[in-house]
C-alpha cells in the first residue's frame, strides 16, 4: 500500500501539516521567537495513521524547509528533539533549549 504523503507549511496556523492522500495526518507547530529564531513546541499525529512513518516524514520535511529559510530552530518538542539527535539536517542551526525553556514551552496557556 503506497500512500501519497505531502508536507505543507500553514503560516496562518503556525504549523507544518502532513497529509495522507489529501487527509490531514498530523502537524508540527512552530512559533517565532525573535529575529531569525523559531521554537518548535509540539508535534501531533492522528492515531489512525500509526506505523506509517508520518512523524519522521513530517519532521524531515519541516526541518529541511526551516534550514532553507535560515535562522535558528529551538526544538522544545520532545519528538523533534529526538529526531534531531538521530538525524542530520544539512544547514539547520539548532539552539538546544535548557530544561527551563522546555518546561516553559510545554506550559498550557502560553501565548503563541
Amino acid at each position: 500500500m503506497s500512500d501519497e504523503l505531502t508536507v505543507t507549511r500553514n503560516d496562518d496556523a503556525h504549523r507544518y501539516e502532513i497529509h495522507v492522500d489529501g487527509e490531514l495526518g498530523g502537524f508540527l507547530e512552530f512559533r517565532p521567537a525573535g529575529a531569525d529564531r523559531t521554537v518548535l513546541p509540539h508535534t501531533e499525529l492522528d492515531p489512525a495513521f500509526t506505523g506509517r512513518g508520518l512523524g519522521k516524514a513530517l519532521a524531515s520535511e519541516a526541518l529541511a524547509d526551516l534550514a532553507r529559510r535560515g535562522g535558528t530552530v529551538i526544538p522544545t518538542c520532545p519528538f523533534v528533539a529526538h529526531y534531531l539527535r538521530e538525524h542530520e539536517v544539512p544547514g539547520l542551526v539548532i539552539e538546544w533549549p535548557s530544561d527551563d525553556d522546555a518546561a516553559e514551552a510545554a506550559s498550557p496557556g502560553e501565548p503563541a
